[in-house]
């Protein structure tokens, strides 16, 4: 389990195709997971409920590990169920999937100083008041009297941020749930297993990125034709639980497959092969 093994760059797509196969095996039980988690999200976004909607970023990383322990009971040929969402819970495993949380509150520190380094107090003062202004006035010159330079220079930087921060704990979540090594050690592996693979993740990043789009651009027009039917309201929130159904038992299983080849039992699994043929 602790060496790291270096994966071709085409095992980027592999993961992503394979935890499309995933789901495509178990579409209802995997889609419930997504499910679940996206209407209890939905439900606080949407409803305004401030504390659900902080209660379910704390639980992300219990429930993600929920969705990718699914994932390889789907892939063992095993059915999953929703009461993997809470697998972490179950095995006393909680607090080290709560210290996940640990390099997004880090990143958000970061970003924080940057902002106030790159842009500068006077101009997010200025910032606020246009957005304000923009509300009653949308005239372009407002904004054309923003320093678009540094908050394009920041947020490229914070994307920069994010991902590094997520190196931490790409396959921390599934060494965790499926090993009984600690959150810092896990994370540590992670970012290793990472740097290693640097190639094969910015595969996946580029077609995980080119697939929401047009996995968002075919959910936009189910959204409009459903706002004739049940009004747009109800419809963003299918939309939205369509979204989740679809996106986290993906990406489960794309992360699931990535710690089995990185780090995990084996090398190469028959789903990522499938998934790559179909």
């Amino acid at each position: 389990m602790n060496e790291i093994r270096k994966v071709p760059k085409g095992a980027g797509a592999e993961w992503l195709l394979g935890g499309i196969a995933l789901l495509r095996r178990a579409p209802l039980t995997l889609g419930l997971l997504g499910l679940i988690w996206g209407g209890l999200s939905a439900l606080g976004s949407l409803g305004g409920q401030v504390w659900l909607s902080a209660l379910m970023a704390v639980a992300g990383p219990i429930l993600f590990a929920g969705i990718i322990y699914a994932a390889r009971e789907v892939d063992r040929g095993l059915p999953a169920s929703p009461r993997h969402l809470l697998q972490g819970v179950r095995d006393g495993k909680a607090p080290r999937l709560l210290a996940m949380l640990l390099p997004q509150l880090v990143a958000m520190v970061v970003l924080v100083i940057l902002l106030v380094a790159m842009v500068g107090p006077e101009q997010l003062q200025r910032l606020s008041t246009v957005m304000i202004e923009l509300q009653t006035n949308p005239d372009p010159a407002l904004v054309e009297s923003l320093p678009l330079g540094a908050l394009f220079g920041w947020m490229v930087a914070a994307m920069v941020v994010g991902v590094v921060a997520g190196f931490f704990t790409f396959v921390a979540i599934p060494e965790i749930i499926f090993t009984p090594r600690t959150a810092f050690a896990a994370m540590q592996l992670s970012l290793r297993a990472c740097l290693r693979n640097l190639g094969a993740l910015l595969v996946m990043l580029v077609l995980l990125v080119i697939g929401m789009i047009a996995l968002s651009l075919a959910l936009q027009l189910v959204g409009a034709l459903l706002a004739f039917a049940i009004g747009a309201h109800a419809s963003m929130f299918a939309v939205q639980l369509l979204l989740m159904a679809i996106l986290l038992p993906v990406l489960g299983g794309a992360v699931y497959l990535a710690w089995r080849q990185m780090v995990g039992d084996a090398p190469v699994t028959e789903t990522v092969a499938g998934g790559f043929e179909a």
